[in-house]
């Protein structure tokens, strides 16, 4: 999972597909000079006959044995291994005051709470025996908009200036400068701890390996897990929303960084080198700045990340939008959460392209492009005194510093209500025919399968379809997973998220290989659909649960289709770039033997991109496993609702720390077999072989 993303898409990940032509010694066909390859049926297919045969072995297996050797806990029933847990919490918990760790995260949680405190003085909050913010909202909307143009444009700082008014006008204002008080303390925080890891990363091969390690592990495991041990140490509020924040955050920036400081040509370096310089001059003055960019596309990744998980730290007290939007989510309230879930996205789409369009113009005035200089410095030393003249202006008059009540939040989430409840009167018979087909044709049989099965029986099963996709390597780690999960007493509940997690990533790969070869295939199509696939890598994943919940109700059902929905960008993008991919000169010598469309797409293109595939399906799986288990907050049951059972209760803490860890180690072992399978070097045929070499991008993000 080593590849950097693109500014503007949140998470944007390709597979790179190398081709290598070699002489097969059994191919004894003249080839004319200058006549293309030939064009050859992928042989890929045979692994698929002992997968089908473990499936039936086991479907014949299981009906006689099924039903028995679960493992399944009825009810909220826990059992000594989580009542250890839970033991192991309080003796931390009555040590506060104490235990030099406990002590430490005390500290620092408090550090974090005084700093935001201050920041809402400063910024939001009425503070007596001053009424008013030190800042007033004018003041903070002219200095963001201020920001916006002297980092970015006049367009971007035009974007800042809306999106400001609108978390105002919109009656959100004090949550939405919570939350980007919450996210900045994060990113500040990150950039201070990210980059020296970073650097570390890009000139240390040895270090950077075990980086990587790390860096996997911690973007395997889906955001809501975060919160389990965050909790423990740092408590609710602001400390734990910071921390859960910050720790998510970290990845991003320290692999993408790393990976532009490598980047920077050896050829550059030993040229200065040969100059006498020095470790720190060579960093200071070559390496980081001929690496600038990708740092700056580091940081709009990590700012998205932190904006994610701070909207999910919500659900432990965490201040900000995603305490309306979780409260409507309980109470089933569409219109309730249709407002600040809108304003999160608007939030969202405000850093993405700032940090994007900063990014661009950093790279121009690099390479000397920056337009009038003078004329540029004039602006915005005007523009920056009318800034200070509204932050004065703000200090002044209780008008301009507290913003005006407004009731247009109101009214549209009452229009967006009466709009949502229209909308499920018209195609609620649809979307409950899709759900009975779905769960009853697919998710229920496949469900029985996996749940109902004897632990042994699923995890031969699991086992065998490891060894036939991954191989040895795959088969390795899923018995170190699988012996994990069941030594924490939570087999039943991992089968039952497994089974959601399959059917949804079965439902994106269908969305996938639809509108990807649709969008490789057509270019205007690529032109209409991709910047909705940006924007929609950019929507923090809580968003996607509201508009689901008001059309499917609270079930596991909502969970699969938000998963769906968050996952399926990504996935279509990987799909559309791998078929593009594929060389012209095969696609013509296809069409000059009279295929036809539908054999050009299942003979040529998608055979020639499966390493493009196989990537989508790692993603779709990764990200499906992340919704799935915030989907616990609305009725998906299973690990998602362990979790949050534990968090929400402290009695069974110990519950929801072995759900917690059994999710981490069923995404670790899910993502290990499809990376595996990814790197599968096969022969395509006579005269050509092709070898699937496979950055894996960063996992899900939450982005």
């Amino acid at each position: 999972m080593s590849q950097p993303t693109t500014a503007g898409s949140g998470i944007a990940a390709r597979g790179i597909v190398e081709t290598e032509k070699l002489n097969h010694p059994k191919d004894k066909r003249p080839v004319e000079p200058g006549a293309a390859p030939p064009v050859v049926e992928d042989s890929g297919i045979s692994r698929w006959i002992p997968a089908l045969g473990v499936i039936l072995l086991w479907i014949v297996v299981w009906s006689f044995t099924k039903g028995t050797n679960t493992l399944a806990l009825p009810g909220r029933e826990h059992t000594d291994l989580h009542q250890t847990f839970t033991d192991f919490n309080n003796t931390l918990l009555a040590s506060r005051d104490t235990n030099p760790v406990m002590q430490s995260t005390n500290s620092i949680s408090e550090l974090l709470r005084n700093f935001f405190d201050w920041a809402q003085r400063m910024l939001v909050r009425p503070n007596l025996p001053r009424p008013v913010p030190e800042i007033g909202w004018l003041g903070i909307v002219a200095l963001a908009t201020w920001v916006g143009y002297a980092i970015a444009s006049w367009r971007i700082a035009l974007l800042v200036l809306a999106s400001f008014l609108s978390f105002g006008v919109f009656g959100f204002w004090q949550d939405s400068l919570d939350l980007l008080i919450v996210t900045g303390m994060a990113v500040v925080i990150t950039i201070l701890v990210g980059l020296p890891l970073a650097v570390l990363a890009g000139t240390n091969v040895r270090a950077n390996r075990v980086i990587t390690v790390v860096l996997d592990f911690m973007q395997t495991m889906p955001t809501f897990v975060y919160l389990v041990p965050v909790v423990l140490f740092f408590g609710i509020g602001v400390g734990g929303a910071v921390v859960s924040t910050l720790i998510y955050a970290v990845p991003p920036i320290v692999r993408i960084a790393g990976f532009g400081i490598r980047e920077v040509s050896t050829t550059t370096i030993e040229a200065t080198d040969s100059a006498g310089q020095t470790y720190w001059q060579r960093l200071l003055k070559v390496q980081l700045p001929m690496a600038r960019k990708t740092i700056i596309v580091g940081l709009n990744q990590t700012i998205l990340a932190a904006l994610s998980m701070a909207t999910i730290a919500s659900y432990i007290n965490g201040p900000g939008l995603g305490k309306p939007v979780l409260n409507a989510l309980v109470a089933n309230d569409f219109g309730g959460s249709f407002v600040p879930g809108v304003l999160i996205v608007v939030m969202a789409v405000m850093l993405d392209r700032t940090t994007t369009a900063a990014s661009e113009r950093s790279e121009r005035v690099a390479r000397g492009g920056g337009g009038n200089v003078r004329l540029r410095r004039i602006l915005l030393a005007v523009t920056g005194v009318a800034a200070l003249v509204c932050v004065y202006l703000s200090r002044l008059e209780l008008s301009l510093a507290q913003f005006p009540t407004s009731t247009l939040g109101s009214t549209v989430s009452d229009g967006a209500d009466d709009v949502m409840g229209s909308i499920v009167d018209l195609i609620g018979g649809v979307t409950e025919s899709f759900r009975n087909a779905i769960s009853y044709g697919f998710l229920n049989p496949l469900q029985s399968l996996l749940a109902e099965s004897p632990w042994w029986l699923s995890g031969l099963g699991i086992l065998g379809l490891a060894l036939v996709f991954g191989g040895v390597r795959a088969l390795i780690t899923t018995v170190v997973c699988l012996a994990g999960i069941w030594y924490l007493d939570l087999w039943h509940d991992a089968m039952l998220t497994l089974t959601m997690v399959l059917v949804g990533t079965v439902l994106v790969m269908v969305l996938a290989l639809v509108f990807g070869v649709w969008m490789a295939r057509n270019r205007w199509i690529d032109l209409g659909i991709r910047p909705l696939l940006d924007a929609g890598q950019t929507i923090p994943p809580f968003v996607y649960l509201i508009p689901v919940l008001a059309l499917f109700g609270s079930s596991r059902f909502t969970a699969i289709v938000a998963g769906v929905v968050y996952a399926a960008p990504a996935a279509i993008k990987l799909v559309a770039d791998g078929v593009k991919g594929v060389s012209p000169t095969t696609i013509e010598a296809g069409r000059s033997t009279g295929q036809t469309t539908w054999q050009e797409i299942t003979k040529v293109q998608l055979p020639m991109a499966k390493g493009s595939l196989v990537l989508a399906t790692n993603q779709g799986l990764l990200y499906v496993l992340a919704m799935v288990v915030i989907g616990g907050l609305v009725g998906a049951q299973a690990l998602g609702y362990d979790v949050v059972l534990g968090i929400s209760r402290s009695e069974e803490w110990g519950k929801g720390a072995a759900g917690g860890l059994t999710i981490v180690l069923l995404g670790v072992m899910l993502d290990r077999i499809t990376r595996a399978a990814a790197e599968v070097r096969r022969d395509d045929g006579p005269g050509t072989r092709r070898a699937f070499n496979v950055r894996l991008p960063i996992g899900p993000p939450g982005r």
